[in-house]
Protein backbone atom coordinates (compact mmCIF):
# COMPACT_ATOMS: atom_id res chain seq x y z
CA UNK A 1 0.00 0.00 0.00
CA UNK A 2 1.24 3.54 -0.88
CA UNK A 3 0.62 6.61 1.40
CA UNK A 4 0.37 10.55 0.38
CA UNK A 5 0.40 12.92 2.75
CA UNK A 6 -1.02 16.38 1.37
CA UNK A 7 -4.10 16.50 -0.55
CA UNK A 8 -3.26 15.13 -4.70
CA UNK A 9 -6.54 16.22 -5.54
CA UNK A 10 -5.81 19.49 -7.88
CA UNK A 11 -3.56 19.60 -10.68
CA UNK A 12 -0.42 21.07 -10.20
CA UNK A 13 -0.61 22.21 -6.85
CA UNK A 14 2.55 23.10 -5.70
CA UNK A 15 2.11 20.54 -2.63
CA UNK A 16 2.15 17.88 -4.65
CA UNK A 17 4.86 15.70 -5.36
CA UNK A 18 5.65 12.36 -6.31
CA UNK A 19 8.47 11.83 -3.77
CA UNK A 20 5.78 11.86 -0.99
CA UNK A 21 4.98 8.30 -1.91
CA UNK A 22 5.71 5.26 -0.38
CA UNK A 23 5.49 1.46 -1.67
CA UNK A 24 5.80 -1.69 -0.15
CA UNK A 25 8.42 -3.91 -2.36
CA UNK A 26 7.89 -7.46 -3.35
CA UNK A 27 10.09 -8.44 -0.71
CA UNK A 28 8.50 -6.35 2.08
CA UNK A 29 10.39 -3.44 2.92
CA UNK A 30 8.95 0.16 2.88
CA UNK A 31 10.47 2.29 -0.22
CA UNK A 32 10.42 6.05 -0.46
CA UNK A 33 9.94 7.25 -3.77
CA UNK A 34 12.23 9.83 -2.31
CA UNK A 35 15.02 6.82 -3.10
CA UNK A 36 14.47 7.94 -6.64
CA UNK A 37 15.02 12.12 -6.43
CA UNK A 38 16.69 13.16 -9.32
CA UNK A 39 15.78 9.98 -11.88
CA UNK A 40 14.03 9.77 -14.79
CA UNK A 41 11.35 7.03 -13.77
CA UNK A 42 8.80 4.98 -15.64
CA UNK A 43 5.96 3.82 -13.91
CA UNK A 44 4.11 0.70 -14.87
CA UNK A 45 1.15 -1.53 -13.68
CA UNK A 46 2.01 -5.16 -14.81
CA UNK A 47 0.43 -8.39 -14.91
CA UNK A 48 1.78 -11.65 -15.14
CA UNK A 49 -0.53 -13.48 -16.93
CA UNK A 50 -1.37 -10.48 -20.10
CA UNK A 51 -1.55 -10.36 -23.64
CA UNK A 52 1.31 -7.74 -22.70
CA UNK A 53 3.39 -9.49 -20.99
CA UNK A 54 6.51 -9.40 -23.04
CA UNK A 55 6.64 -5.90 -22.35
CA UNK A 56 8.70 -7.02 -19.21
CA UNK A 57 11.26 -7.74 -21.75
CA UNK A 58 11.87 -3.99 -23.14
CA UNK A 59 10.83 -2.77 -19.89
CA UNK A 60 14.03 -4.55 -18.54
CA UNK A 61 16.01 -3.70 -22.12
CA UNK A 62 15.09 -0.01 -21.06
CA UNK A 63 16.33 -0.43 -17.44
CA UNK A 64 19.48 -2.05 -18.24
CA UNK A 65 20.31 0.36 -20.96
CA UNK A 66 19.44 3.76 -18.84
CA UNK A 67 19.91 2.91 -15.35
CA UNK A 68 23.35 4.39 -14.79
CA UNK A 69 22.49 7.54 -16.40
CA UNK A 70 19.71 8.09 -13.96
CA UNK A 71 16.62 5.99 -14.89
CA UNK A 72 14.60 3.14 -12.88
CA UNK A 73 11.41 1.31 -13.95
CA UNK A 74 9.29 0.75 -11.24
CA UNK A 75 6.57 -2.24 -11.57
CA UNK A 76 3.49 -2.96 -9.50
CA UNK A 77 1.60 -5.32 -10.42
CA UNK A 78 -1.94 -5.20 -10.53
CA UNK A 79 -5.44 -7.97 -10.37
CA UNK A 80 -7.87 -5.39 -11.72
CA UNK A 81 -8.05 -6.66 -15.61
CA UNK A 82 -8.88 -10.35 -16.34
CA UNK A 83 -7.43 -11.79 -13.04
CA UNK A 84 -4.45 -11.24 -14.95
CA UNK A 85 -1.96 -11.22 -11.98
CA UNK A 86 -3.35 -13.91 -9.26
CA UNK A 87 -0.16 -14.84 -7.98
CA UNK A 88 1.42 -14.00 -4.20
CA UNK A 89 4.81 -11.44 -4.15
CA UNK A 90 6.92 -14.45 -3.93
CA UNK A 91 5.26 -16.01 -7.66
CA UNK A 92 5.00 -12.78 -9.40
CA UNK A 93 8.90 -12.26 -7.98
CA UNK A 94 10.11 -15.54 -9.36
CA UNK A 95 8.25 -15.37 -12.52
CA UNK A 96 9.74 -12.00 -13.09
CA UNK A 97 13.13 -13.07 -12.65
CA UNK A 98 12.71 -16.84 -14.67
CA UNK A 99 11.17 -15.37 -17.64
CA UNK A 100 12.36 -11.94 -18.09
CA UNK A 101 15.30 -11.89 -15.70
CA UNK A 102 13.57 -8.29 -14.34
CA UNK A 103 15.89 -6.53 -12.24
CA UNK A 104 14.33 -2.94 -12.17
CA UNK A 105 12.17 -2.69 -8.64
CA UNK A 106 8.61 -4.52 -8.22
CA UNK A 107 6.61 -4.06 -5.51
CA UNK A 108 3.16 -4.93 -4.00
CA UNK A 109 0.16 -6.02 -6.33
CA UNK A 110 -2.19 -3.14 -5.73
CA UNK A 111 -5.43 -1.72 -7.23
CA UNK A 112 -5.14 1.64 -10.17
CA UNK A 113 -8.72 1.69 -9.96
CA UNK A 114 -11.81 2.36 -7.90
CA UNK A 115 -12.61 3.19 -4.45
CA UNK A 116 -9.05 0.74 -3.33
CA UNK A 117 -6.90 2.12 -6.01
CA UNK A 118 -3.26 3.12 -4.64
CA UNK A 119 -3.00 6.81 -3.90
CA UNK A 120 0.15 6.97 -6.01
CA UNK A 121 -2.38 5.93 -8.99
CA UNK A 122 -4.75 8.12 -7.62
CA UNK A 123 -1.91 11.01 -8.03
CA UNK A 124 -1.11 9.90 -11.27
CA UNK A 125 -4.15 9.54 -12.66
CA UNK A 126 -5.35 13.40 -12.06
CA UNK A 127 -1.76 14.49 -12.80
CA UNK A 128 -2.00 13.20 -16.32
CA UNK A 129 -5.78 12.34 -17.25
CA UNK A 130 -7.55 10.60 -20.42
CA UNK A 131 -9.65 12.45 -22.73
CA UNK A 132 -11.97 9.50 -22.22
CA UNK A 133 -11.44 9.23 -18.20
CA UNK A 134 -8.82 9.14 -15.83
CA UNK A 135 -9.24 5.32 -15.05
CA UNK A 136 -6.47 3.32 -16.33
CA UNK A 137 -7.72 0.96 -18.89
CA UNK A 138 -5.41 -2.05 -18.85
CA UNK A 139 -2.48 -3.73 -17.41
CA UNK A 140 0.74 -2.17 -19.24
CA UNK A 141 -0.26 1.51 -18.91
CA UNK A 142 2.88 3.75 -18.22
CA UNK A 143 3.60 7.09 -17.01
CA UNK A 144 6.83 8.32 -17.32
CA UNK A 145 8.08 11.29 -14.75
CA UNK A 146 11.36 13.61 -15.51
CA UNK A 147 14.03 13.72 -12.74
CA UNK A 148 11.99 16.67 -10.65
CA UNK A 149 9.59 13.32 -10.18
CA UNK A 150 7.05 15.45 -12.28
CA UNK A 151 4.32 13.10 -14.37
CA UNK A 152 5.16 14.41 -17.80
CA UNK A 153 3.38 11.43 -20.34
CA UNK A 154 1.17 8.67 -20.03
CA UNK A 155 1.06 5.68 -22.65
CA UNK A 156 -1.87 3.40 -23.43
CA UNK A 157 -0.96 -0.49 -22.84
CA UNK A 158 -0.23 -1.15 -26.65
CA UNK A 159 2.74 1.16 -26.79
CA UNK A 160 5.73 -1.01 -26.15
CA UNK A 161 8.50 -0.18 -23.94
CA UNK A 162 11.35 0.72 -27.00
CA UNK A 163 8.61 3.22 -28.14
CA UNK A 164 9.09 5.42 -24.99
CA UNK A 165 13.41 5.71 -26.01
CA UNK A 166 13.25 9.12 -27.51
CA UNK A 167 11.25 10.69 -24.47
CA UNK A 168 13.00 8.79 -21.98
CA UNK A 169 16.51 9.99 -23.60
CA UNK A 170 14.95 13.36 -23.68
CA UNK A 171 14.79 13.68 -20.05
CA UNK A 172 17.81 12.48 -19.29
CA UNK A 173 19.07 14.82 -21.97
CA UNK A 174 21.38 12.30 -23.69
Amino acid sequence: MLFILPSYTQKNNSTMSFYQFKAKSLSGDEISMKDYTGKVVLIVNTASKCGYTPQYEGLEKLYSTYKDKGFVVLGFPCNQFGNQEPGTAEEISKFCTLNYNVNFPLFMKIDVNGEKADPLYKYLKVQLPETTGNDIKWNFTKFLLDRKGMPVKRYDSKVKPEEITRDIENLLAL
